[in-house]
């Protein structure tokens, strides 16, 4: 059942440390920050995050990396000009790193969400990238056999929710979101506004309520920076 929640603190209660967090965004786009800020206020610690990029400037997953409650990224993009937080900890040998191409990371999440075993990628064949991975050949070309990704918790961002949790999402900042809500035990969206069931178009309904268990109402508000 959903639960429509008045905080984002209501939103992330329960997350435990070590688990394993879907964290939706591309850069900043679509990035579930007030849900993450919430995480840090809760403590967790020793967790995986799995994201497209290693955070941005000071807030957000950024903030979590700082603070060192963040023991492994799983990302495509870890270095960009503002990710001095993961670079300075990687540097140090205090978080550890698994690089994936975009798009073997974006099938992984959808083969966990859609119940696939395994599948065959020639993305990074030949590369560092295949280090310890299996391989094939199947039709002369080399392949990378490559697993699902899987998490205790989504951390998303969508545009609206209906009361039933159907979600809808704006532009790009839907990115990550619709894979990750399919792929994790606990999906948690953050959400401009919820209106009545019935509000929605049916058509405009990306992710459908039965992946969605918790709902909160967030401002945009600027998030808090580092003193």
């Amino acid at each position: 059942m959903l639960s429509i929640v008045e905080t984002a603190a209501d939103a992330v209660a329960g997350i435990t440390d070590g688990a394993t967090i879907l964290v939706g965004g591309f850069g900043a786009a679509g990035q579930p920050v007030q849900l993450i800020e919430a995480l840090l206020d809760a403590g967790a610690r020793d967790l995986t995050i799995v994201s497209n990029n290693a955070g941005n400037g000071e807030t957000g997953l950024a903030a979590l990396i700082r603070d060192g409650r963040v023991r492994k990224m799983v990302c495509s993009f870890p270095r960009q000009s503002d990710s001095w937080h993961f670079d300075r900890k990687y540097r140090a040998g205090e978080i550890e790193l698994e690089l994936l191409p975009q798009g073997n990371l974006a099938e992984r999440i959808r083969a966990a969400g859609a119940g696939i075993g395994a599948f065959y990628s020639p993305t990074g064949f030949g590369t560092p990238l295949a280090d310890g991975k299996e391989t094939r050949e199947i039709d002369g070309k080399g392949y990378i056999l490559e697993y699902p990704l899987r998490g205790d918790v989504a951390l998303i961002a969508a545009h609206r929710a209906d009361q039933l949790g159907n979600l809808v999402y704006r532009k790009t900042a839907r990115n990550f979101g619709p894979i990750m809500a399919t792929a994790a035990t606990t999906t948690i969206a953050q959400v401009d506004e919820v209106v009545p069931v019935g509000a929605l178009d049916p058509e405009q309904v990306v992710t459908p309520c039965l992946y969605v268990d918790r709902v909160v109402a967030v401002a945009r508000t600027a998030s808090r920076v580092a003193s």
